[in-house]
């Protein structure tokens, strides 16, 4: 009966998906009436600087967008691929602020592009015409219309204003079709800048600006977290509000206040989710994030935030000397906004000064979907792993809601944390209960820290809690046919680190570019270093690195591995540069 449900329930979204399509395509073909500018009443300032070298690459024909580099000389931009992330990535327009970082060079093939695009796909059709994907290129458009306009003669320039505008009006009937979140908060912002600058299109301003106010209300909660838990996607939404408040600002209208106490509540989160380097810490499908992208965002919000040691959108934070330590210490999202999350729970990340040292693999999704769903395994950060098992159970792919993914499924019930202080330095307590359900097994994290962030140690004890889950625990041994039960704590390591086995193999040194030397001992297990990758969403290819894991069995229901990371060697040199993009040298 389930299945068959199921199979109903699947045709049913299948049908509405289907019907919503249709909507979207009818929405954008239909006439502009009463609606045609004739002109901008004024030109906001870009928001982002683009790459120059990006650029000059696009402008030789080499492209990289959705994880692939495509060599494609004297090809229009909207033949080069029908790759789905590709597409997403040259409709969504963000590519702009490269061309133009080029000045005059890019100027041509700019405008050619653009203008191609009205040709091919101004009137309704083609894979662009959804509200996530409108409203982030109107805003590029709109943000750049002097130099795409500059030039042009009249017929153009009035094509470039009717695009605008139909784009504009789609958006204005689609915007609630865009699923909650990110993808919304683009649509209504795109909104926002259209009804700002084109003459005659104000009348969806002020409703703009007060759904997307709601939309902060709703999906932002009161310390600054969202559903997804993806440090990344709150950082795209927290700049997108940021560019919404300015232009509005810049105009003389006031954003709604529910719009600036989010981004007063989102800073913060975003803060205590950064690492040394400046980078965030990589969960739930997030990356890094751009070069120098959050720190920008964070000082144009003009929120002043202090470094703190706190927990926020379940990240919890320790901060000594040059040493910061990010663990995840919440349970995943739940239900439709758990299709992107990992099984990361009790995992951390690591940096010292401005060089990372512990890390995750990080999202896969730009690596294909054997990567994606690979990434957000267990095993692929650094927590504790018991049988091979995973924390939460990834289900296989289907529908969510209506939307298509792989949700999570088993999901620890039960999340704790919290902190004590010591004369010499302090703790960080949590625990979670991923694997009651099926081994009876509670997983305890206990992390300290020195006060100059010299020393850091930790305890991993995975234990039955109570009688009920005893008999759980004795269930799963039959099951196995086992005596005990194998975990394994990974520590994944960035690959910029030179990793060695030293004292007949009982210690790892970790060696950084800085020259510092940080030396990994444990007791209660058995210690190996073995490979690994990091998942580096502006590579194009997984990156090899090592781990180390330590192996230990539970005994009568009980296993116990304590560990140590020790800075052995303070770095005699330093450097903030990031290292070449090795797979792009043929490109340059």
């Amino acid at each position: 009966m389930n299945t068959l449900f199921r199979a109903i329930y699947a045709a049913f979204v299948r049908l509405l998906r289907r019907f919503q399509a249709s909507r979207m395509r009818m929405l954008a073909h239909a006439p502009i009436i009463g609606r045609r500018p004739n002109a901008f009443v004024s030109h906001p300032e870009p928001q982002a600087i683009g790459s120059f070298a990006k650029g000059q690459q696009m402008i030789a024909g080499n492209f990289q967008f959705g994880g692939q580099v495509i060599e494609a000389p004297k090809t229009s931009i909207w033949e080069i691929s029908d790759d789905p992330l590709v597409l997403d990535a040259l409709h969504g327009c963000a590519w702009i602020d490269d061309m133009v970082s080029t000045g005059a060079a890019g100027k041509r093939e700019l405008q050619g592009w653009i203008f191609d695009w009205i040709r091919r796909y101004g009137k309704g059709s083609g894979p662009g015409w959804r509200p996530d994907l409108t409203g982030q290129r109107l805003i590029h458009w709109i943000s750049h219309a002097i130099p795409i306009m500059q030039g042009q003669d009249k017929t153009a320039n009035n094509a470039f204003l009717r695009s605008v505008a139909r784009q504009s009006l789609f958006l204005s009937k689609t915007w609630d079709a865009a699923p909650p979140g990110l993808p919304r908060i683009r649509a209504l912002t795109g909104m926002i800048y259209a009804g700002l600058v084109l003459e005659g299109m104000d009348r969806d301003l002020r409703p703009a600006v007060h759904r997307l106010g709601r939309e902060c209300h709703r999906r932002i909660s009161a310390d600054g977290a969202i559903a997804s838990r993806n440090p990344e996607e709150l950082l795209e939404i927290f700049i997108l509000l940021n560019w919404a408040a300015r232009v509005l600002k810049g105009t003389g209208l006031k954003p709604d206040r529910r719009h600036l106490n989010a981004i007063d509540r989102i800073a913060p989160t975003l803060r205590n989710a950064r690492l040394g380097d400046g980078a965030l810490c990589r969960f739930h499908s997030g990356g890094r994030g751009s070069e120098g992208r959050l720190d920008q965002a964070l000082a144009e919000s003009g929120v002043r935030v202090s470094e703190t040691n706190d927990t926020r959108m379940g990240y919890a934070r320790m901060v000594a000397g040059r040493t910061t330590l990010v663990m995840d210490a919440a349970p995943p999202a739940k239900a439709r906004a758990s299709k992107t999350a990992h099984a990361s729970t009790l995992g951390f990340e690591l940096s010292s000064g401005r060089l990372p040292i512990i890390c995750n693999c990080g999202p896969g999704k730009h690596f294909g979907p054997q990567w994606r769903r690979a990434s957000r395994a267990t095993a692929c950060h650094s927590t504790v792993v018991l049988e091979d098992t995973s924390s939460s159970t990834i289900w296989p792919p289907g529908y969510i809601g209506n939307t298509f993914g792989e949700r999570l499924q088993d999901i620890p019930q039960n999340v704790t944390s919290d902190r004590a202080a010591a004369r010499n330095g302090n703790w960080l307590l949590a625990s979670h209960d991923g694997y009651l359900k099926n081994f009876g097994i509670v997983h305890e994290r206990r992390i300290f820290i020195s006060p100059n962030g010299r020393e850091l140690r930790g305890e991993d004890t995975m234990k039955c809690p109570n009688k009920p889950a005893d008999r759980l625990y004795k269930n799963a041994l039959r099951r196995r046919g086992k005596d005990a039960l194998e975990f394994s704590c990974r520590f994944h390591i960035h690959p910029n680190i030179a990793i060695s086995l030293d004292l007949g193999g009982t210690a790892v040194s970790l060696k950084l570019k800085s020259e510092e030397i940080w030396v990994f001992r444990q007791t209660g297990g058995e210690i190996s270093v073995e490979e690994s990758v990091y998942l580096d969403q502006q590579r194009l290819k997984p990156r090899p690195c090592q781990q180390i894991v330590v192996r230990g069995l539970t005994e009568d229901g009980r296993g116990h591995i304590t560990w140590a990371l020790t800075r052995a060697q303070e770095g005699n040199r330093y450097t903030l540069a990031r290292e070449a993009e090795d797979e792009l040298a043929p490109l340059v």
